[in-house]
């Protein structure tokens, strides 16, 4: 069978020899042309006009397009319509697109937007949760609040409590390759975009109402991304736009990616948060009741926002049984880029608050933060426990990973072991931290949870199929493709898995919130057990026997004792005038959910982890390094074990990395200060553990999955935390009082936080 192998990825081949096409590296006929915006260069303001002659007149600018110059719509939202694709009176941050350009040339278009004469009244810009709160400035009304039971009653009967207050960094996605797209006019006003985005049905979407047309006269193309994370669910609408208006504006191909700086000053990021949090517990740590308050940034637009900041929400409990709890949310807009989808889309926020709150009570009660955290888990003898928000939790592994886990790695002899070197070294302070991983698997937004595939058996035995999901480096092509020939009994090698086209499969949903196997790879089972049923009742008939005496293995069909070539098989079928085409559709069952009320069941399943982080700080500097990280991951029965610890090995790190090194910063005047690599640091190879063990923990997942396998594309990165609890505990090693470190833990930030724990400020 192909699934469960360790295959390679599907164009590994290509990726190493550089022989990997992206949407930039698409040749394009000599007439293209390339595309630039002119942005605001203030964070709020009224926008009183743009003397746009020296653009026009700069070399090589053949169009130079405003607001006022679009033919239809003028908006690039996913969501709520608010987001103009350029910016018409006002300007809401540094980096909103007020025009565009097309030239000759990549060099000529980017020189060309920076000579406008914009004329700005500048107005006060709201840049931090602070303000924002202070101004009301917010998508909603009011606070959303989930929660159950008496939380006043249980924190003021609690024989312990304890406040505080977390501040969450955000995050930059950093894909290596930027945003892109390619439009390329069609007889009778249609469009061929290519684009890097995880969701081409909403570009089709958008770029149809920006050249008003039906979106049957949109075709978009994606082959592949150089990393996405999130950050090409939305922010690729304003490129795709862009091209497919001055294509049909100049009847020319037009292409547009963002350089470095471009792409990080224009797209969204990671929300930060703020989160307070007040906690009664008992001696043991045990949680009686919680009141969690979440401010979410959201930035100028509401984008993604709104679901990001329920998942954060739904998160806030994390792997805890929560007897009470409140979980109040406000959605503060400000004059920031409109932050975005980023992996996990709010479950890291909410998951680190609580996990905060576990080594807040073990360091006032102090004990081992394990301890705490095994105490509060939720139980897997007698009745199933539920969520704040009603969801039963049947499943919960996390008693046995942890235990499995806390002998894998040697857990308690390694603590001694950190203990013994902090008691004789004053200046290096280690930390050693378990924390758990439970989240939750579908889209909250219902309609999401489908997907649609389309299988052609060619009469030589060849397979070629297509599928709503997108390929940004996660294997999710190779994967499928592994679904796929375990249904026909064949060689992956014999699938061709071509771009992801809405030509072929219309009305997908974003490759996202992890579900990106679990749809798609339904999808195609659907898909190929049309055609397979249909071999089977040709077989069955031709031998006069039983349709279940019929097989498919290793390249071969056998029936009635007589074996087949599969190809031999497709043309029987092809010369009995037998369809080898299908599609497949599959939707998520199970999910019933009112994100209103904050009551229903909003996941199919829980995918599970845990992880041991060992640390090391500078007490003098700050400076800290990982030294050893031991994972054990929840994969179901993995489809592909190699991809998918590569999938836990990055997600792990790019947890670690948001947690730790990677900090934005805005000056007063709302400008993002770290646009480069050079001033905004991601983890590199010496940022990794030194010693890196990652197992797969061999489950079946108890809901009817692909092959009964689970998601593995978010949950990975919240296994990061664990390098900021070990860091949590590094610093509380310095001192009596509680260290209150805040992220991104840089050395900043662990510096003042041992300052803190000694109790000298």
């Amino acid at each position: 069978m192909s699934v469960a192998k360790p295959l390679p990825h599907d164009a590994a081949h290509l990726h190493v020899t550089g022989a990997a096409r992206y949407v930039d590296d698409t040749p394009v006929p000599q007439n293209a042309l390339h595309l630039a915006f002119g942005t605001s260069p203030v964070a709020a303001g009224r926008l009183n006009g743009m003397d746009l002659d020296a653009v026009r007149h700069a070399p090589g600018v053949i169009a130079v397009l405003t607001a006022d110059d679009l033919p239809f719509d003028n908006d690039v939202s996913p969501s709520n319509h608010d987001e103009p694709l350029l910016a018409t009176d006002r300007v809401h941050y540094v980096g909103q697109p007020l025009f565009v350009v097309a030239a000759t040339s990549h060099l000529a278009a980017r020189k060309a937007a920076r000579l406008g004469d914009i004329d700005i009244t500048p107005t006060e810009a709201i840049l931090s949760i602070g303000a924002a709160l202070a101004q009301n400035s917010r998508f909603e009304d009011g606070p959303r609040i989930y929660g159950r039971g008496d939380v006043k009653a249980a924190l003021s009967g609690a024989p312990n409590s304890l406040s505080g207050q977390l501040h969450i960094g955000g995050q930059e996605h950093f894909y290596l390759e930027g945003q892109a797209a390619l439009a390329l006019p069609q007889e009778d006003g249609d469009m061929v975009v290519m684009s890097s985005t995880q969701h081409p049905t909403e570009i089709q979407h958008k770029v149809a109402e920006a050249i008003g047309k039906p979106m049957h006269a949109v075709r978009v193309e994606t082959r592949r991304m150089g990393g996405g994370f999130g950050g090409k669910e939305s922010q690729g609408n304003a490129l795709a736009v862009s091209c497919a208006v001055l294509a049909r504006h100049t009847g020319r191909p037009c292409c547009m990616r963002y350089d470095r700086d471009d792409d990080m000053i224009i797209t969204g990021k990671r929300h930060d948060f703020r989160i307070d949090y007040n906690v009664g517990f008992d001696a043991k740590g045990v949680i009686r009741g919680i009141d969690f308050t979440h401010y979410a940034r959201c930035g100028w637009a509401q984008d993604l926002s709104l679901p990001v900041a329920d998942r954060a929400m739904l998160h806030a409990d994390n792997a805890y049984f929560l007897p009470a709890v409140c979980i109040t949310s406000h959605r503060l807009k400000t004059n920031t880029q409109s932050a975005t989808a980023f992996r996990g889309f709010g479950g890291p926020q909410g998951m680190l608050g609580i996990e905060r709150v576990m080594d807040h009570i073990a360091a006032h009660l102090g004990l081992d933060p394990l301890a705490v955290r095994r105490a509060n888990y939720y139980t897997t003898n007698g009745a199933v426990q539920s969520t704040p928000y009603g969801q039963a939790v049947e499943d919960f592994i996390l008693t046995d990973m942890t235990d499995a886990l806390i002998k894998s790695s040697d857990y308690h002899a390694r603590r001694k072991a950190v203990a013994a070197w902090n008691a004789d070294n004053p200046l290096l302070k280690k930390g050693i931290a378990l924390t758990a991983v439970k989240f939750g698997i579908s889209f909250t937004l219902t309609h999401l949870n489908q997907a649609g595939a389309l299988v052609h058996v060619y009469q030589d035995g060849s397979i070629h199929l297509n599928h709503g999901g997108t390929e940004m480096g996660q294997g999710l092509f190779q994967k499928v493709a592994q679904v796929a020939a375990a249904r026909f009994g064949v060689d992956v090698a014999q699938i061709k898995i071509t771009a992801t086209d809405t030509g072929k499969v219309p009305n997908t949903s974003a490759t996202a919130a992890s579900s990106g196997s679990d749809l798609n790879g339904m999808a195609v089972q659907a898909a190929c057990n049309t055609i397979r049923e249909r071999m089977v009742e040709l077989l069955a008939q031709h031998h006069q026997c039983d349709s279940a005496g019929v097989t498919f293995s290793n390249g071969q069909v056998t029936v009635a004792g007589e074996t087949y070539t599969f190809a031999e098989v497709a043309q029987m079928a092809y010369l009995a005038r037998i369809s080898l085409s299908a599609t497949g559709f599959y939707k998520t069952p199970k999910l019933d959910w009112d994100r209103i009320k904050g009551q229903g069941r909003p996941f199919f399943y829980f995918a599970y982890g845990a992880a041991v982080t060992e640390v090391v700080i500078d007490t003098l500097t700050g400076e800290n390094r990982i030294l050893r990280a031991d994972i054990l991951h929840d994969a179901g029965a993995s489809l592909n074990p190699a991809l998918d610890i590569g999938q836990i090995e990055g997600g792990y790190v790019q947890g670690a990395g948001w947690l730790t090194t990677e900090e934005l910063m805005w000056d007063d005047d709302g400008n993002l200060r770290t646009h480069a690599p050079s001033t905004y640091k991601i983890p590199a190879c010496p940022d990794r553990p030194d010693i890196f063990n990652v197992a797969l923990w061999q489950n079946e997942n108890r809901e009817d999955t692909v092959y009964r396998s689970k998601a593995v594309g978010e949950p990975p990165l919240m296994l990061g935390i664990s390098a900021y609890a070990a860091l949590c505990d590094a610093v509380q090693a310095c001192g009596s009082s509680y260290g209150d470190l805040q992220t991104p833990a840089t050395a900043e930030a662990v510096l003042a936080a041992v300052t803190r724990a000694r109790g000298e400020g």
